[in-house]
């Protein structure tokens, strides 16, 4: 059986993926979170938990993991707890070596004609101002993220739109923005989470960053 850690199992992401997880009788699931009313109230009171602050946790309450699953959110001011917390997870994985799977962001994306990063595009929005942190400390994760050999890592990254809502038909993309039919960039975090659970069963993408969106 594969012991599972989902850190910020009660946000949208990581709690669909624990979810999905726990649907498997192969996979032994614990939500890594700092807030334990909180994700006893959106996983359920019987949910299992390792409750503490994981940027300061004692890296032995980690160790044992088969896979790390990292869907922590931050605030804008606080978006570079991405970059350390990939730092410390890579650092834990070179000495225990779980598998390290990574939420990113979608401005790390590329896009257009010119092939240049969709956080380029959010950047002009005025309306991004208040949360544009995210996506750049996201994108500076991810250079960091390829940087390493040392670890057994998976970044993926959600469409443009990334909503609460139940899994559906997907397609898989690399490095590039996808767009559906009607010219959507949109992902549902059961899709999300289907995806992320296949991956933890059926280990595919190693060392390197795709992108889902969901098929209409």
């Amino acid at each position: 059986m594969l012991k599972v850690g989902i850190i910020g199992a009660s946000g949208m992401a990581g709690s669909a993926i624990y979810k999905e997880a726990s649907s498997k009788p192969t996979l032994a699931v614990t939500g890594i979170v700092r807030d334990e009313t909180k994700a006893q109230q959106v996983l359920g009171k019987d949910a299992k938990l390792l409750v503490g602050d994981v940027l300061t946790m004692d890296n032995g309450l980690l160790m044992g993991f088969d896979v790390i699953v990292d869907a922590l959110g931050t605030s804008p001011e606080e978006a570079g707890q991405q970059v350390t917390l990939a730092q410390k997870l890579v650092g834990l994985a070179t000495n225990d070596h779980p598998r390290l799977l990574f939420i990113l962001g979608a401005g790390s994306l590329y896009t257009g004609a010119d092939h240049h990063l969709a956080v380029e595009d959010i950047a002009k929005d005025p309306a991004a101002a208040a949360w544009i942190n995210i996506p750049k400390l996201q994108l500076k994760e991810l250079e960091y993220l390829q940087t390493v050999r040392t670890a057994d890592w998976m970044g993926i990254s959600p469409s443009l739109e990334f909503v609460p809502g139940p899994a559906t038909r997907y397609v898989l993309g690399g490095n590039d923005l996808l767009f559906d039919d009607h010219g959507m960039s949109r992902v549902t975090s059961g899709t999300m989470a289907k995806v992320i659970v296949h991956e933890i069963l059926n280990p595919h993408h190693h060392q390197e960053r795709i992108t889902v969106i969901n098929a209409i």
